[in-house]
């Protein structure tokens, strides 16, 4: 008897390990985002949702730093068996053409796991700004050049990506200021301090019904479900959408069975309940996609943010 499960138990064994999982192992999540964040939020709703699935531990590790470039790095050097994967945001693909020398390559080194979530931003106002709309916004920054002006919540970030398509889009003039964070940008448009900020639905959606902020536009194609009254940019400026999201890569040259069983737990996940109250929270819609797709995404992506970077100007400092 004890014989018998000596063997079942190492061929249980080498069956992880077949899959690159060890027994016992503890996966890390790497984020490049400080804890309470939509990142770090998402991380880990993720990862518990895939210790239960795959029967090991996920734990979620946070390595802020240059947009995103340093827990990018640890995983581009992480070994190939699952052990370290990453969390990513939008920046992974803005961060190919906005930092011109990068220790990774952000398609060959890494492999595409699971598109997890996009997320729509909107365009805020301080509430007494002489506009209600982006029409209205373009036309008072038309008579007053120089004069507005927009916060820059990460410098190279998709917020910041944003507001400079809005200018070379409409063809206005209008000052950004960089800040450390969000929650301070968001601060200073409520207190009247900076006019305008794009930021994320879930992060505004309650200041902008108590009437302590405008809205005057959201960057998705078409409206959003939470707020009817509020246009598109796009129908003002054709052509002008964008959502951020969130992916899960791993190292490259995993496994396929491991990509198959990692890719397939993530979007499985998706459909439980505690990631989709995470999401109602965060303003998020699923994506769902897996590697091929995900894959496809990301190579489309980080063409499209290069053209925004090369228009743009744009610089991470």
């Amino acid at each position: 008897m004890l014989r018998r499960r000596f063997i079942a138990a190492g061929a249980s064994a080498s069956a992880l390990a077949s899959f690159g999982v060890r027994a016992q192992q503890v996966t890390r999540l790497l984020v490049g985002a400080t804890p309470g964040g939509g990142t770090d939020i998402v991380a880990r709703a993720l990862a518990q949702e895939l210790t239960t699935r795959l029967g090991h531990q996920f734990i979620v590790e946070n390595r802020p730093g240059a947009a995103g470039n340093i827990a990018a790095l640890a995983v581009a050097k992480a070994p190939t068996d699952g052990s370290t994967l990453l969390l990513s945001y939008t920046s992974h693909a803005i961060n190919a053409s906005l930092y011109p020398s990068l220790p990774f390559d952000p398609q060959k080194d890494f492999t595409p796991l699971a598109g997890i979530a996009s997320l729509p931003a909107i365009l805020i106002a301080r509430p007494t700004l002489p506009a209600n709309d982006v029409r209205e916004l373009i036309a008072l920054a038309r008579r007053e050049p120089g004069k507005l002006n927009v916060a820059i919540a990460g410098l190279g970030s998709a917020n910041h990506l944003a507001g400079e398509m809005l200018k070379r889009d409409a063809g206005i003039d209008i000052v950004g200021v960089p800040y450390k964070g969000t929650g301070p940008a968001i601060a200073d448009v409520v207190a009247g301090q900076i006019d305008l900020a794009f930021a994320g639905v879930a992060t505004v959606q309650q200041l902008v019904k108590a009437r302590r902020l405008k809205a005057l536009g959201v960057t998705s194609e078409k409206r959003l479900a939470a707020f009817p009254e509020v246009p598109a940019v796009a129908e003002v400026l054709p052509g002008y959408a964008y959502s951020s999201w969130y992916g899960l890569f791993g190292p490259a040259q995993m496994p396929a069975p491991l990509v198959a069983r990692i890719a397939d737990a993530a979007r499985a996940a998706l459909g439980s309940e505690l990631m989709r109250e995470r999401f109602r929270d965060e303003g998020l819609v699923p994506m769902g996609t897996g590697p091929d797709e995900f894959g496809a995404f990301v190579r489309s992506e980080i063409v499209r943010w290069g053209k925004v970077v090369a228009a743009t100007g744009a610089k991470p400092e």
